[in-house]
């Protein structure tokens, strides 16, 4: 069961300490609150998000990005209260306070409402070669490769589901019968997977010309399937949907500190000098929304990459958007990223599965 007193946090507790407690609690918000927990402002996901897009340091003191006026609500408020506010205000989450004004609950919209299934289908990428794990990969693809007692497919597609999406597509190229008579057609998970074959390599976009385009009509995920993330895929949903793009890209911020002193200059003059500076990037975190529009542009039998179909959109000045990734995320491309896996593999299994 998850506490919500897991999500109460200090003002002047940083962006970073914030990142990690979201992480660990799992629930999607923070209670900022005094040293007796009197309610003084919340941070969510988005407001996580939103201060990481601003590039502020993750030192940032956590009151400078809170909601300091956050909705809240008493405990002896009705559930049909609390929906009715919660739905009115496009609230997630809702504090509860008690007569004295400190924080005695949190109560979430999901928690209010019987889950329900999403029908966007999700497409997995699972054909590649995994040539950099070898010998790993000589007899088993690499998404077939097990982080503690799994496939790392299977994990991906056990979170989906958790999350309430049930229609699968798996592409496939490398070793496709290990993963059909791993996955079938899903039913042993209560879900419909469906396979792409890929005769040769496509790319990381050219698989979508193969899928039925008539079973694509609404927005579509495309994963890598050698990924681990507690990314809340409803989240990015929800934000695709806002931002109304063509597409949606997960980033992650990746820092590079140069080691030397960095010259700037007019001509021949020294206009300042920068000891090992840091330099901030988004970089490409392989998980995409991806509209009907978009898939049906992709010509079957084109070998074509997602970053260049993506340039496609932003050239013809279609809107391409980015949704920052500050949850655990883990891109198994190399052998110490499949060993750091195993390491981590009690919290990582512990966040996927909550």
């Amino acid at each position: 069961m998850k506490r919500w007193q897991d999500t109460l946090i200090q003002p002047n507790a940083t962006l970073q300490q914030a990142i990690q407690q979201m992480d660990s609690s799992a629930q999607g918000i923070l209670l900022v609150t005094d040293a007796e927990q009197h309610l003084l402002g919340t941070v969510t996901d988005g407001d996580v998000r939103r201060a990481l897009l601003k590039h502020m340091g993750l030192e940032t003191a956590i009151h400078q990005v809170m909601n300091d006026q956050p909705r809240s609500a008493s405990s002896e408020w009705s559930r049909s209260r609390l929906l009715a506010l919660m739905e009115q205000q496009h609230l997630l989450h809702l504090p509860i306070v008690g007569h004295s004004g400190r924080v005695i609950g949190l109560e979430t919209l999901q928690r209010l409402l019987d889950k329900r299934q999403l029908d966007n289908p999700i497409f997995l990428m699972a054909g590649g070669f995994g040539t950099r794990l070898r010998p790993l990969t000589h007899n088993c693809p690499k998404p077939m490769l097990k982080v503690g007692g799994k496939p790392i497919l299977e994990l991906i597609l056990q979170n989906f589901i958790d999350a309430g999406f049930y229609r699968f597509f798996i592409s496939t190229h490398y070793m496709p019968d290990v993963i059909r008579n791993h996955f079938g057609d899903g039913r042993n998970w209560g879900v419909s997977i469906e396979y792409i074959h890929e005769e040769s390599p496509l790319g990381t976009a050219g698989a979508l010309g193969l899928l039925p385009q008539q079973e694509i009509d609404r927005p579509m995920f495309l994963m890598n399937g050698d990924l681990l993330t507690r990314l809340d895929y409803r989240k990015l949903l929800d934000f695709h949907e806002q931002s109304q793009a063509i597409a949606t890209m997960c980033v992650r911020e990746y820092e590079h500190q140069v080691p030397y002193g960095v010259i700037e200059s007019n001509g021949s003059c020294i206009t300042s000098i920068t000891e090992k500076p840091t330099q901030h990037f988004f970089i490409n975190a392989g998980i995409y929304l991806l509209s009907p529009e978009l898939v049906r542009s992709v010509t079957p039998g084109t070998r074509i990459d997602m970053p260049t179909l993506l340039q496609q959109a932003i050239d013809q000045s279609q809107h391409v958007s980015m949704f920052p990734i500050h949850e655990y995320w883990l891109d198994i491309g190399r052998m110490e990223d499949f060993r750091r896996a195993q390491d981590e593999v009690a919290d990582v299994l512990a966040g996927l599965m909550t």
